[in-house]
C-alpha cells in the first residue's frame, strides 16, 4: 500500500537515532540516565511517543539524560529483551517500557530490577499474575484501555441498531492492552445488543489488518462495523472496506488518534478513535521515574487520560 511509505521512512529515521554506546553514566554527569524502550517504530503512535519524550528531555536537559529505543515490529520480543539488557549494561537508573508482550518481558525486567534499575511500565500493562509469581512490583503509568475502548464503541453503537453484525480486529492477543480493548469493545456491543460475528488479530499492523478485514467482509457480507484495536489496523480496515466497495456501508472505529487517521475521520471513512495522548504517555512515565529517583518514594500506579475523538 502506498500509504505505508512515509511511515516506514519515518520509522527508519527514528531507528537511525538509536544510541550505539549511550551517554556518560549519571556518576560522571550528575544527571539521571533514563531509557525509553518502546514497541514498533513502524507505528506512528510510537514515533509520536518518542518525539514527545525527546522534547521533554530537551526542556529538562539539566535534569536527566534520555536513551530512546524501539523495535522493528510489534512481535520482535527477543529484540526488545535485548534492548532492556543493553540499557542495563549502559548504566541507566530507570527504564520506562512499553512491553511488546505482557508476560514475556517480565523475566528480563526482573533482571533489570535485580541490577538496581527502576522500571516503569507504560502503554501495555504487564500481567499481574506473572509479576506476582516473579515477586515483582512494577508500577503502571497509563490509560484504562477497557474504558477507552468502551467509550469509542459506544459512539459506534449509536450509528447501529440492535442485532446488527459487527467484527473486532484485535491487537496482539498476548498484550494486555489488546485484551482490554477487545473487552471494552465487547462491553459496548453487548450492552447495545449487537452481534459480534468475528474477532481476529491484526497484530497491530496495517497490512495484516487489511488482510483480516478483507477476509471478515468476504465471510460475513452483513457486517456493519469493524472495531479496530489501534489506528494502524483501522487504516488497513478502511482500505479493505474501500476495496470491497462498501465505503459508507461499514463503519470503522480505531484507537490511538494518530495523524494518519485524521483525513479518514474528516471524510467519514472512520467514525471515531480514542486518544491516549501518545505524545505525553512516555513523558508521564519519565516524570514518575524522575520523582521516584529523586524523592526515594514507593512506586505507584498512575492512570493517564484517554478521550474519544470524532471528526
Amino acid at each position: 500500500m502506498k500509504c505505508l511509505t512515509p511511515l516506514l521512512l519515518a520509522s527508519l529515521a527514528l531507528l537511525s537515532c538509536k544510541p550505539a554506546g549511550g551517554p556518560a553514566s549519571s556518576s560522571a554527569s550528575g544527571k539521571s540516565k533514563v531509557a525509553l524502550v518502546m514497541k514498533s517504530l513502524a507505528n506512528e503512535f510510537f514515533q509520536t511517543m518518542a518525539e514527545g519524550a525527546k522534547k521533554h528531555q530537551a526542556a529538562h536537559a539539566g535534569d536527566y539524560e534520555l536513551l530512546v529505543n524501539g523495535i522493528k515490529n510489534e512481535t520482535d520480543l527477543s529484540e526488545q529483551v535485548g534492548l532492556v539488557d543493553q540499557m542495563v549494561s549502559q548504566g541507566v537508573q530507570a527504564i520506562v517500557i512499553a512491553p511488546a508482550d505482557s508476560k514475556a518481558l517480565v523475566t528480563v525486567l526482573n533482571r533489570a530490577k535485580s541490577a538496581g534499575v527502576l522500571v516503569i511500565n507504560i502503554d501495555n500493562k504487564l500481567d499481574a499474575d506473572t509479576l506476582q509469581k516473579a515477586g515483582l512490583s512494577i508500577p503502571f503509568v497509563g490509560p484504562d484501555n477497557r474504558a477507552g475502548a468502551k467509550a469509542v464503541a459506544e459512539v459506534l453503537a449509536k450509528k447501529l441498531k440492535a442485532g446488527d453484525e459487527v467484527a473486532i480486529i484485535e491487537g496482539v492477543t498476548t498484550a494486555f492492552n489488546g485484551q482490554q480493548r477487545k473487552a471494552g469493545f465487547e462491553d459496548a456491543m453487548n450492552a447495545a445488543g449487537m452481534k459480534v460475528v468475528a474477532s481476529q488479530s491484526g497484530q497491530w499492523e496495517m497490512e495484516k489488518a487489511n488482510a483480516v478485514a478483507a477476509g471478515i467482509l468476504a465471510a460475513n457480507p452483513n457486517v456493519k462495523a469493524l472495531l479496530c484495536a489501534n489506528d494502524n489496523m483501522a487504516l488497513g480496515a478502511a482500505a479493505a472496506v474501500q476495496s470491497a466497495g462498501k465505503t459508507g456501508q461499514v463503519q470503522i472505529i480505531g484507537f490511538d488518534n494518530i495523524a494518519a487517521l485524521k483525513p479518514l475521520l474528516a471524510d467519514g471513512r472512520v467514525l471515531a478513535t480514542c486518544d491516549q495522548h501518545g505524545d505525553q504517555l512516555a513523558v508521564f512515565g519519565i516524570e514518575a521515574a524522575l520523582k521516584i529517583l529523586k524523592d526515594k518514594t514507593t512506586p505507584a500506579d498512575q492512570q493517564t487520560p484517554v478521550d474519544v475523538v470524532v471528526k
